[in-house]
């Protein structure tokens, strides 16, 4: 070996390392665990109801109190675990309501799901839209890397990117799903739709951290259709509510509410 590969290994050896690293088992237990608490007989069988709420509360607690205690090991960021786990499990009943907002969207726009049960137990843009709103609530109180741990888990599973710094309201449906990016400072309304390979993304970042805190992804207001493959770009880029947007367009201007979009980038107003 060189002498200049010999001292790059002996630098290896003496850098500091972090011993603790967030599993991903520990992630899955920790979701299995939330979507059991809020869909109760969609993961393991219950016999006691009562009994099975208690102990399912304490064990999601202490699995979130682990993970942030994972976390404030790796960051040293000297976080409240206390409180966020009681802040955090005080937010599961708003989340559970737009869930099930969520289903309904899914069940309401898909004529292929037979149940709001199969839509529960199989499709992943339920799967990704669930781990993005328990994400959502941890980004919210300022948890350092569990929320993207979580949303990196998400798109491994179910090829859909959503940052958990995302805000997106009620009645969000998402079909297939896969190849599907929603950046940090997206904000979507209510029953907007959006098909696979979409990407709701920010302009040019050649300035990198300068950018940090700026709105750089786009609004999509209420009622709004993304067809597959349409990428819409910039924070200032708005579009206005009742609107389709049309397979493989490209967007970086916002659009007015109530037209449609299609791939040669002409826009005309919906028939009415």
């Amino acid at each position: 070996m060189s002498e200049k590969f010999n001292l790059w290994i002996e630098k290896k050896k003496n850098e500091l390392v972090h011993n603790d690293i967030i599993q991903m088992e520990d992630l899955i237990v920790f979701l299995d665990n939330i979507k059991s608490l809020i869909f109760p007989g969609y993961v393991e069988y219950i016999s006691d109801m009562e009994s099975y709420i208690d102990n399912l509360i304490k064990k999601s607690k202490a699995n979130l109190m682990s993970l942030l205690e994972t976390v404030d090991n790796i960051e040293n960021a000297q976080i409240n675990a206390s409180k966020i786990v009681e802040d955090f499990f005080d937010e599961l009943p708003r989340v559970e309501s737009l869930l099930l907002t969520d289903i309904d969207a899914l069940y309401a726009g898909d004529p292929a799901a037979s149940s709001k049960t199969e839509i529960i137990l199989c499709y992943p843009g339920l799967t990704a839209i669930f781990i993005y709103r328990i994400a959502h609530v941890l980004y919210k109180l300022a948890v350092p890397i569990l929320p993207r741990a979580l949303s990196e888990y998400a798109h491994s599973k179910t090829g859909i990117d959503i940052h958990p710094g995302a805000t997106i309201d009620e009645y969000f449906f998402i079909d297939h799903g896969t190849g599907i990016v929603i950046g940090q400072t997206c904000e979507i309304g209510k029953n907007v739709k959006i098909y696979q390979g979409v990407t709701l993304g920010a302009l040019s970042l050649r300035e990198g951290q300068k950018l940090k805190g700026n709105k750089r992804h786009p609004t999509i207001m209420d009622n709004v259709t993304i067809y597959s493959g349409a990428s819409i770009f910039g924070g200032e880029t708005i579009i206005g509510k009742n609107s389709t947007i049309g397979s493989n367009a490209f967007i970086i201007s916002s659009v007015e509410e109530d037209m449609t979009v299609t791939i040669q980038g002409q826009k005309k107003h919906k028939t009415k």
